[in-house]
């Protein structure tokens, strides 16, 4: 088995990267779409759904960052490059959306896809005892189901 300088399996870590790369792809299409829907809501939950997309794009930024920067410290090259991005992106692109509920339908619609890639990850780098990779993906999930339930109970 051929080791990284960090030590782990090469082969492994290999995987990790590329599902780390989709991600990020996903996480970018997901940025995009949120800052969408910050600009473009209207109605009467106008308000309080501006200021909340606001704070989900920020937090989404703040990610994308970090998944990057894992990447680069697995060894390997983050994707940074919307084409590449809207090639592999499971979320899908959203646009013309002004109505808050539909906006927020998508975003609970988005954040599932998150959380089953990130799950993915999580197996896949525990296999490699890749704690750095468990570690951020163990948090976005608990952050993420979080915010599902509580866009959930907006919808209610």
């Amino acid at each position: 088995m051929k080791v990284n300088y960090i030590g782990l399996d090469s082969e492994k870590t290999g995987v990790v990267i590329n599902k780390l790369n989709h991600l990020l792809a996903d996480y970018q299409q997901f940025y995009m779409n949120i800052r969408g829907f910050h600009w473009n809501v209207k109605g009467n939950s106008f308000f309080e759904l501006h200021v909340k997309f606001e704070e989900i794009y920020t937090d989404i930024n703040l990610k994308v960052d970090e998944i990057a920067e894992r990447i680069l410290a697995l060894d390997g090259t983050p994707l940074h490059s919307f084409t590449d991005y809207q090639k592999i992106s499971k979320v899908k692109e959203t646009k013309n959306l002004t109505e808050g509920k539909e906006m927020v339908g998508v975003l609970l619609a988005d954040f599932k896809t998150l959380i089953e890639a990130q799950r993915d990850i999580l197996a896949e780098a525990g296999e490699n005892s890749d704690e750095g990779t468990v570690s951020l993906m163990s948090d976005y999930i608990t952050e993420h189901e979080k915010t599902m339930w509580m866009l959930k109970a907006y919808l209610a």
